[in-house]
């Protein structure tokens, strides 16, 4: 996904910290959302 490598790579590059702690928080929101749409979708299927 774009939006996952546009956050990867503000956090290579970022050298403030609590910018990078925010877009740490959002990779891991979206790591947790994409974790439990698999886990609904393996239980519907």
């Amino acid at each position: 996904m774009a939006i996952d490598r546009f956050i990867l790579t503000k956090l290579a590059r970022c050298d403030e910290e609590s910018l990078r702690e925010n877009l740490l928080s959002l990779f891991l929101i979206r790591i947790e959302k994409a974790w439990y749409e698999e886990e609904a979708h393996r239980i519907a299927g």
